[in-house]
């Protein structure tokens, strides 16, 4: 009989190899489920002992009714999902993986931010649709000498700027939390917002979903972009006011959106983002690569195997609760 009990609390994925040759190796019963909702959370992963997270709620009421668990590993980067502070309190570790797809989701975000200022999109469209002219695109301006504008400067935002200055753009960033010294070594400027939004010819968004970030960017931001400007956002779609977002466009305070991320995803049937030309839209994809899901998973299950085994994870979210539980350095 195994010793713990390891759930997926839900997920989209099509294989769950990589997790099973970590969880073979220390012996832990290993259950897939698909819950949606707290109450299906706490219905069939009652004697958790760890969760797996995708999107499932992990909220303070889903904490407190497991009696078992230890800890909950988020697949992906950010934690919105998971209830910080309630899982600190009861001495669950969250975990997530901070260092993979960086290559994926900067090279999408460069791939929405040159379809969008060239175009692409539109032309292929038009051609597709018997239109061969590209003065359906006019205009397109030259991206050589342009600002790029960073919210947030991260690991992936700090991996696209190599790649945005070898088109020749210029890169300033928005992070109160990164040190001068590191923007220094990447020649990329910190700015605050309101002159990253006056000053950017292109902005692209690289925050996590918290409640300081959500709908950060709204009415009053878009005011003050450039006209000429393209937003670009691979994070979370709550970052941005969607409202905000779409009168902007529709009263030509912006040139357009890339964007794989929405409040709502699925996307809803009539939204308005779907009848313009100048949103490009993708289903939050931009994390994906078959070798990034592979990392994804493997690193996420050695979070759980770890804690399971008496450790800290690599990956620890909310590091204070290193205080409240008995657990050591590997």
């Amino acid at each position: 009989m195994s010793q713990f009990k390891v759930y997926v609390t839900d997920y989209n994925y099509n294989t769950f190899e990589p997790e099973r040759q970590v969880f073979d190796e220390i012996g832990v019963e290993f259950i897939l489920e698909q819950c949606k909702t707290e109450d299906e959370i706490i219905e069939k992963c009652q004697d958790a002992d760890a969760l797996l997270n995708q999107y499932g709620p992990i909220s303070r009421r889903v904490i407190e009714a497991l009696d078992n668990l230890k800890v909950v590993a988020r697949y992906g980067i950010g934690f919105n999902t998971v209830d910080i502070d309630a899982a600190t309190e009861n001495g669950v570790v969250v975990s997530n993986v901070t260092d993979y797809c960086l290559d994926e989701v900067s090279d999408h975000t460069m791939a929405l931010l040159l379809s969008s200022v060239r175009k692409i999109t539109q032309m292929n469209n038009a051609v597709k649709a018997g239109n061969w002219d590209y003065k359906v695109s006019v205009p397109v301006y030259r991206m050589r000498s342009c600002t790029l504008g960073l919210v947030g400067f991260g690991n992936i935002p700090q991996t696209l700027t190599k790649k945005a200055q070898a088109f020749g753009v210029n890169v300033m960033a928005y992070d109160p939390f990164v040190p001068k010294e590191v923007a220094d070594e990447l020649n990329v400027t910190l700015v605050e917002l309101d002159e990253l939004y006056a000053q950017s010819d292109y902005i692209s968004v690289h925050l996590p979903l918290n409640k300081q970030t959500e709908k950060l960017i709204s009415h009053e931001a878009f005011r003050k972009m450039k006209s000429t400007a393209f937003i670009i956002n691979t994070s979370r779609g709550g970052v941005i006011e969607e409202q905000a977002l779409i009168q902007a466009l529709q009263e030509n305070e912006l040139a357009g959106a890339g964007l794989d991320v929405l409040e709502t995803e699925p996307i809803p049937d009539g939204h308005p983002f779907l009848n313009m030309d100048q949103v490009l839209l993708n289903p939050h994809s931009a994390f994906y690569s078959v070798e990034a899901e592979a990392e994804l998973k493997r690193k996420s299950a050695q979070n759980v195997a770890d804690v399971l085994q008496g450790y800290f994870p690599t990956y620890i979210v909310n590091q204070v609760v290193k205080e409240r539980i008995d657990l050591i350095e590997k």
